[in-house]
């Protein structure tokens, strides 16, 4: 316990310190180098080298960090700046972290893919109302590109559905 908190002020929410941890978590938790995550901050526009981002983790004394550098590592690890200042949070270890990471990963990879279905189908859909004709053919070609009868029955739903 710091002296500061041995007389009752507020715990510090946000800090340099608080900063580094969360670089090295974060860091660790995607499986990257100091290299890599220099290379990263780098193609954000936010130029390190491998040596400053080791210096901002583990230097005596810690290398500072300005504010376009909080900013840059608030893009790379794609968190909002508060999240990057904060302590991080305990009970959870770089394990479950990292799987953590790739659960949120995946979700916003397949909220993406079911935008660009729900796109493509509607599409479908237009190009079928004004030409009514081809409907059968686009189920065939649903067929053709899937290789399998229950997927393009299931896609020929979903177009008709989407009128």
């Amino acid at each position: 316990m710091t002296d500061e908190q041995a007389e009752g002020a507020a715990p510090q929410l946000y800090g340099e310190e608080h900063v580094a941890a969360r670089v090295a978590l974060e860091r660790q938790v995607r499986g990257w180098s100091t290299t890599e995550l220099a290379a990263r901050m780098t193609e954000a526009g936010v130029p390190l080298n491998q040596t400053a981002i080791w210096r901002i983790e583990s230097g005596k004394p810690r290398r500072r960090i300005n504010l376009d550098e909080a900013l840059g590592f608030s893009r790379v690890f794609e968190l909002p700046l508060e999240e990057v200042m904060s302590a991080p949070q305990a009970g959870l270890d770089i394990e479950g972290r990292r799987l953590v990471q790739v659960a949120v990963e995946a979700f916003y990879a397949s909220r993406d893919a079911e935008d660009r279905l729900h796109e493509a189908i509607s599409g479908v859909a237009v190009y079928i109302r004004r030409n009514p004709d081809f409907a059968f053919g686009v189920h065939e070609q649903y067929r053709r590109l899937t290789g399998d009868e229950r997927i393009s029955r299931h896609l020929t739903e979903l177009t008709e559905e989407s009128d």
